[in-house]
């Protein structure tokens, strides 16, 4: 995606990602500014439900060098994710049932605004991770002799 400001990679290793949803994201002017200059990261960052609501916890937005910030807890406040009732009442039902995860897979440009893709996960085991690292390393390998071979033919 062009309008990507900044992914979770790390997400997409430690958990599968049963469904994904698309929700705004509620910023303060200097925040906005800072996404603008790639200053925002997600990595240890998730979402949860309180009161019908949900909030995106541990997302880090370092402001810039003329933001006038009085506290420095405003880098790391949780902010609301603005999705729909129908979303939201889908999203505890399966939170509270099944034991799912919300976790932000990236933040994204859509139409001036900041976007959010939450993912629905579930952890991965450490078996899958191996599993996963093998995988991709076969796969750089397969591409590595194929290269080869079309350089010696």
């Amino acid at each position: 995606m062009a309008n990507t400001i900044v992914e979770n990679k790390k997400a997409l290793f430690d958990f599968i990602i049963e469904d994904q949803f698309e929700a705004g994201i509620s910023l303060k002017g200097w925040e906005v500014k800072s996404l603008r200059d790639n200053r925002g990261h997600i990595k240890e960052s998730y979402a949860i439900l309180r009161k019908n609501e949900v909030f995106l916890i541990g997302a880090h937005f370092s402001p810039l060098q003329n933001a006038n910030l009085s506290d420095e807890s405003e880098i790391t406040r949780s902010r609301k994710l603005l999705l729909n009732k129908k979303e939201i009442s889908k999203l505890i039902g399966l939170i509270q049932q099944k034991g799912y995860t919300l976790i932000p897979i990236s933040l994204y440009w859509r139409r001036g605004k900041v976007k959010v893709k939450l993912g629905l996960a579930k952890g991965r085991k450490q078996t899958d991770k191996r599993m996963l690292i093998k995988e991709r390393d076969w796969k750089r390998e397969q591409q590595r002799l194929g290269k080869k071979q079309l350089r010696g033919s």
